[in-house]
């Protein structure tokens, strides 16, 4: 069973509503965000990332960058202005990049459901950015950000999807990176057939905003210490949109490593190729068990021996055996999420930026990964196990501050 509550939304006005809402807070850095807003006074990066408002030197999880984006959400909500709106409701939002498209339920999701495992987690969070996001959301009481979840495709849903986007919507923008956003509200008998529809499904994948969910129950938790005896039954729930599993988009998620170590480009290639079959090829892998390498100016493809069977799931992916069989025994890399001689490019920066990066000596070799599929996210998610790190990269991306969550 997956539970699902309509509610009251926070929301820009539909004639501002492209010069609000805002990429989400981690995707960009604090310099990426300020020339992003730019003089953009309605950004919702005022809010998401408030120290692009503040001095460059400060630091970015100072108590006064909370109190900055607090007095930043009021403003906001004042000046845009943001409207609350008059009933509790669900809302279709879909995602058009090129010839891709997705469309979503916004909604909120339970918490409950998150803490007992029935919202699927597949990678583990950081504790400093919990404590950011928690912190956040806190100080605003709101939810401003929504997590991504995917589902596997129900025919019930998708009858009801038809129907209400056949409707006008309430959003219709572009945004700079050309992506188009439309957002339809779902009332009345809709949102009752949502629910039940929604309750027939029994479970839900965290795809992408494992920080934000992690931040959502803590929030719960952290307000409940804080003034015992007082209820916040929002805080019970967390904002996320959920879209079927069969129009999730994944992209790669790339390595770039800074140096060989001990190789030079020749010895690299002929090391390897003792072990593997390395020739050369194109850019992008054609399928899975495949890696393209780019070094020395040239692309090359490597096939991957295929995995034992441990029953490990995570383990048969190529981002891990890529680590196994070339990361760690050639160029030395050990732990990838602590090894600083490592770097991840998402998939949507495209294989010319691997070869910029090699090119202007920023790394040393270059590889181009086979996109996860999002049935292995799920078979490694009902396994309760964990994805290597920097797996998956979604796009493309829901925006911030299209739909908040008032708790």
């Amino acid at each position: 069973m997956s539970m699902i509550r309509p509610f009251t939304a926070l929301r820009p006005q539909p004639d501002n509503v492209d010069r609000v809402s805002a990429v989400p807070y981690d995707v960009v850095n604090t310099e990426e965000a300020r020339a992003m807003a730019g003089d953009n006074a309605l950004s919702f990066l005022h809010v998401s990332r408030a120290e692009i408002d503040l001095p460059p030197s400060t630091d970015p999880y100072s108590d006064a960058v909370y109190a900055k984006a607090l007095e930043n959400f009021q403003r906001l909500r004042a000046e845009a202005p943001l409207v609350v709106e008059e009933a509790p409701s669900l809302y279709f939002y879909r995602l058009r990049m090129g010839t891709h498209e997705q469309t979503g339920l916004a909604a909120c999701y339970s918490v409950d459901e998150y803490d007992a495992g029935t919202i699927k987690k597949h990678e583990k969070t950081r504790r400093d950015k919990e404590d950011d996001r928690t912190r956040h959301i806190g100080t605003l009481r709101a939810q401003t950000g929504p997590v991504f979840l995917t589902y596997r495709a129900s025919a019930a849903v998708d009858a009801i999807v038809s129907r209400v986007t056949a409707g006008a919507p309430l959003f219709d923008f572009e945004s700079a990176d050309r992506v188009r956003h439309t957002v339809w509200r779902a009332s009345g008998a809709d949102v009752e057939a949502l629910v039940q529809a929604f309750a027939e499904l029994p479970c839900l994948y965290i795809a992408d905003g494992h920080h934000r969910a992690a931040s959502a129950a803590r929030t719960r938790k952290h307000l409940a210490g804080l003034e015992p005896g007082v209820a916040h039954p929002e805080a019970d729930w967390m904002l996320a949109v959920a879209f079927p599993d069969n129009q999730t988009a994944i992209m790669p998620y790339n390595r770039v490593v800074k140096d060989l170590g001990t190789y030079t480009p020749e010895t690299l290639l002929a090391g390897l190729r003792e072990k593997l079959r390395v020739v050369e090829g194109a850019a992008s892998p054609a399928a899975k068990g495949e890696v393209s390498m780019y070094l020395a100016g040239r692309w090359y493809t490597i096939a991957l021996q295929p995995p034992e069977e441990t029953g490990d799931v995570g383990s048969t992916l190529d981002v891990s055996l890529l680590q196994a069989q070339v990361l760690t025994p050639f160029l030395g890399i050990g732990d990838p999420r602590t090894d600083k001689r490592i770097d991840f490019v998402g998939g949507i920066r495209g294989t010319g930026e691997l070869e910029r990066l090699v090119r202007e000596g920023k790394a040393a070799v270059a590889f181009s990964m086979f996109p996860v599929g999002v049935d292995d996210l799920m078979r490694i998610a009902d396994a309760g196990e964990i994805m290597p790190p920097k797996s998956t990269w979604f796009e493309p991306k829901l925006r911030d501050g299209l739909l908040s969550h008032l708790i």
